[in-house]
């Protein structure tokens, strides 16, 4: 007679999910590229309004009303187009939950942010993945093509996370067109703060064509404003589909501490900004360097490069680990490197110049 404890029915499709793998994190001498976090620790009057939030012994606002009409007044959108949630994962989670279930697809590329797939899975749904052109880029013509009766969502991440590149806003555009109205579009920008290509398609430009329900935008205050350890982020896009966002959410998850950081970060975003270019120029020298020691290293775009390493990737990224140097592999597509310390970038080029 079996001595197992008799456990409590769990759907098979969750039960076989592997749980989310953070970024491993780094000893102190050595450097913690795993994660797509900000080198720079925040602005002292960002740590200044987070040491005077206080009331911890009460519930926060659930709507975050100061950071919504703060925002709405930033993109020049209504405060009820503006959805403040624990960081931009958890609002995709709730868009997911609001439009899809049993029986519905969710489109997305493929390889893309490792979350989506868990995400689609606890919705219910089934996962749709559209394979990356040679370039690493989204192949938004076969994403439409893959679009049925039975999808409700598709996701578009700009910049791709991991790969780096960005899709163009005039693609996105013609993309929008060929979705069907009912089917929403999730535009996932949450290193949108680090782009420099002037053709990228930008939330803030997809103000001709937001007015269309279909359409929502992600941002967070994670990595270009380095608050990921309070998680914040937000939605723009129609009040209703954010209203429906709004059901399916975990009430108060929201602290004072975040969005009292949130707000202290927009108050002092030039500044914050100015260290934003920073990463993004660091981020521009290590590609051209990386890419002189032979790597084919697609157009980056966030605060993170790729290496395409394929099967070599758990030896690669061993080799960087034993160099001090945490970073992410995706065993059999490749390595993320976070861009971090100005310190780090000779170390990154001797240790993938020695394995090309």
């Amino acid at each position: 007679m079996s001595e197992e404890p008799v456990l409590p029915r769990i759907r098979p499709e969750i039960a076989a999910l592997p749980a989310y793998r953070q970024g491993r994190q780094a000893s102190a001498d050595a450097f913690k590229l795993s994660s797509n976090e900000n080198p720079f620790d925040p602005l002292p009057g960002v740590l200044e309004a987070i040491q005077a939030a206080s009331g911890i012994n009460r519930y926060p606002d659930a709507t975050a009303a100061r950071l919504r009409e703060r925002l709405a007044a930033r993109h020049g959108v209504s405060p009820d187009d503006v959805h403040v949630g624990a960081g931009s994962v958890s609002l995709l989670a709730q868009l997911l939950l609001a439009t899809s279930g049993p029986g519905d697809e969710v489109v997305y590329a493929w390889r893309s942010f490792e979350a989506y797939p868990s995400l689609v899975a606890v919705a219910g749904a089934t996962s749709v993945q559209v394979p990356l052109t040679a370039e690493s880029r989204h192949d938004l013509p076969a994403m439409a093509a893959a679009i049925t009766e039975r999808t409700r969502l598709v996701i578009v991440c700009s910049p791709n996370n991991p790969t780096g590149p960005t899709v163009t806003h005039d693609d996105f555009a013609a993309f929008v067109d060929a979705v069907p109205a009912d089917v929403l579009i999730v535009l996932d920008e949450a290193y949108a703060e680090f782009v420099t290509d002037p053709t990228s398609v930008e939330g803030d430009r997809v103000r001709a064509i937001i007015a269309r329900p279909n359409i929502v935008v992600l941002r967070t205050f994670s990595k270009a404003y380095g608050l990921a350890g309070l998680r914040v982020g937000y939605a723009i896009g129609h009040t209703r589909v954010l209203d429906a966002a709004r059901s399916t959410a975990i009430p108060l998850s929201v602290t004072a501490a975040a969005e009292e950081a949130a707000l202290a970060s927009l108050a002092v975003e030039s500044e914050l900004l100015e260290r934003v270019g920073v990463i993004a120029e660091r981020r521009d020298r290590l590609v051209a360097r990386l890419r002189e020691a032979g790597w084919s290293v697609p157009d980056a775009q966030g605060n993170f490069v790729w290496l395409p390493a394929g099967e070599r990737t758990l030896d690669i990224a061993a080799a960087f680990e034993d160099a001090g140097l945490v970073v992410r592999p995706f065993a059999g597509d490749g390595v993320r490197i976070s861009i971090g310390e100005e310190e780090s970038l000779d170390r990154i080029v001797e240790v993938a110049a020695a394995h090309r």
